[in-house]
């Protein structure tokens, strides 16, 4: 082989190498992890190639403070809370990643758990 083929063979070698080092340390080191509540007034699947499942909490009386947020496809039983949930006040954990890549999800914020919550607007949640 070559002094040029081994050059371009280790190169391609330290940029999969690279790649795949960055890409596992946006997804297993967290940026910050948190919890946030409110009114879920969205989930949706949406995307023309690579579909992901987007949503939006307002956590203000009239909605002027929305945080949006994704679900990876894995947390299939997070996917059907949310959807059985849509239009109540909800408390979620939630992920911060680095940043995202289009196939994740459009926002930095990942939800790995919900749970209905009381409402401290309306009495008993009602």
């Amino acid at each position: 082989m070559s002094v040029f083929k081994k050059i371009v063979f280790f190169s391609i070698i330290i940029a999969i190498f690279s790649i795949s080092a960055y890409m596992a340390y946006v997804f297993y080191v967290p940026y910050s992890t948190g919890i946030r509540s409110g009114e879920l007034i969205k989930i949706s699947h949406k995307g023309y190639v690579v579909k992901t499942w987007e949503g939006e909490i307002s956590q203000g009386i009239s909605g002027a403070q929305v945080f949006n947020f994704s679900v990876l496809d894995k947390d299939q039983k997070v996917i059907d809370s949310l959807k059985i949930l849509q239009g109540n006040f909800v408390k979620v954990e939630y992920v911060e990643r680095l940043r995202t890549f289009f196939w994740w999800g459009d926002t930095r914020y990942f939800i790995t758990k919900v749970e209905k919550e009381t409402s401290p607007y309306f009495n008993n949640g009602e």
